[in-house]
């Protein structure tokens, strides 16, 4: 089993491909679906990276794939940007011990 990216942009791309992950850039919502697609249908891939920003442009269609396919796993990363969402780890720790991470 393998890992794939579905990326919007080349920094990840080029990060992910230095580890060995082997991937595509896209930049609209059909995009997201070919390539969701096309890595679903290969027996290889264990688990699909795909970057917060194209998790929404279709979030209905990523959970119905998660719910209709227990393999490959369906991942959402942050890319060099970081997630627009707060971390809920980072929370939890300030709030635990006072210390920002």
């Amino acid at each position: 089993m393998r890992f794939y990216l579905i990326s919007d942009n080349v920094d990840t791309s080029v990060g992910l491909r230095l580890a060995g992950i082997e991937g595509e850039i896209v930049q609209n919502e059909s995009g997201v679906k070919s390539a969701l697609n096309k890595a679903i249908n290969d027996k290889e891939i264990g688990i699909i990276l795909i970057t917060t920003k194209l998790c929404k442009l279709c979030p209905e269609y990523i959970s119905e794939l998660k719910e209709q396919f227990s393999v490959p796993i369906i991942t959402e990363i942050p890319d060099r940007h970081g997630s627009s969402e707060r971390s809920l780890l980072a929370d939890a720790v300030r709030d635990a011990v006072g210390i920002k991470i």
